[in-house]
């Protein structure tokens, strides 16, 4: 959190939100506050609600129950004054492709009717390093350059909250690295973003995170928050045939979870006892090698996943 955000109004205060698409309950009960200034991200397997969320926070979604506000502004009544401070990345690549990057930029800021536009679309264009790119058509993009272009039309407008649905799908580590530090440098500056994501390592660059699991908030906090909170202790294991001493593992009381992380498995449970009493046959070999470890994000996602029921099955 920047140190703006701190003892400021929230930006996003919400309470019980509920939203139904026919008789599926598709948000049930979310609750959350985001600071100025936040990244925040949302986490969860796919139908977990992670979308819908997000939009009835900014108010592209009346929720059929619960209240807050955004930006100052009650979600119900004054969406359409909070839609224009927003600014929304899809997942979908959606502008386009036989335009240019300063076409598409122009005419995105034409739509928003902002005055001085040749400024603006300069400016951003300089921010997300697209000058040198700007004749080029959008079709020819790669998935990066792409990305920047999204990002680049998001904030022509100058928002005070930004929406980004899953932004770096498909996108190579060394653009997704990029993309990250652009959004850190615009939270510097006061703005609030709110991510979707399915990646651990983006989820650890947020302030907070928050976990939903169809439909439910399971949990929320700081990344650290999040992993000391779940309950989980999980325990590293080197050994030659880990395949076999994965099957052997899989199933014994107090072993929830096994899974390989290269050279090496991560064991898990919520019973410290049994988790170590399950591992006593391997702790003695001379040829295996048996750790206490930290548990991971992604240990902590896959735990939350397995507790939670599909309420689409």
């Amino acid at each position: 959190m920047t140190a703006e955000a701190a003892g400021s109004d929230p930006v996003i205060d919400v309470r019980g939100l509920v939203k139904r698409f026919g008789a599926k309950t598709v948000v049930d009960g979310f609750s959350i506050r985001v600071e100025r200034g936040e990244i925040y991200g949302f986490l969860g397997p796919n139908g977990s609600g992670k979308t819908t969320t997000i939009r009835m926070l900014c108010g592209l979604l009346t929720p059929d129950a619960g209240e807050g506000t955004c930006l100052g502004l009650d979600i119900r009544t004054q969406s359409a004054a909070i839609k224009r401070q927003v600014g929304y990345m899809t997942q979908k690549f959606s502008f386009w492709e036989d335009l240019s990057i300063r076409e598409n930029l122009d005419f995105v800021a034409r739509m928003y009717g902002l005055p001085d536009r040749r400024r603006r679309v300069g400016d951003a264009l300089d921010r997300l390093g697209l000058a040198e790119r700007q004749a080029q058509l959008a079709g020819e993009l790669s998935g990066g350059w792409k990305q920047r272009l999204a990002l680049a039309a998001c904030i022509l407008h100058e928002p005070r909250l930004l929406l980004l649905d899953e932004p770096t799908a498909g996108v190579d580590p060394k653009a997704r690295r990029e993309f990250w530090d652009e959004i850190h440098a615009l939270a510097e500056t006061g703005l609030t973003v709110l991510v979707s994501t399915h990646y651990m390592d983006e989820a650890e660059r947020c302030h907070q995170i928050a976990y939903l699991a169809y439909g439910k908030l399971m949990t929320h906090g700081t990344v650290d928050e999040v992993v000391a909170g779940s309950g989980l202790h999980t325990v590293a294991v080197s050994a030659p045939h880990l395949g076999r001493v994965a099957a052997e593992l899989e199933g014994r009381p107090g072993v929830e979870m096994v899974a390989a992380f290269g050279t090496r498995l991560h064991v898990s449970g919520t019973d410290r006892a049994a988790l170590d009493e399950a591992l006593a046959p391997w702790a003695g070999r001379a040829d295996v090698r048996v750790e206490p470890t930290g548990p991971t994000l992604e240990d902590v996602f896959i735990h939350l996943m397995n507790r939670s029921t599909d309420n689409f099955r």
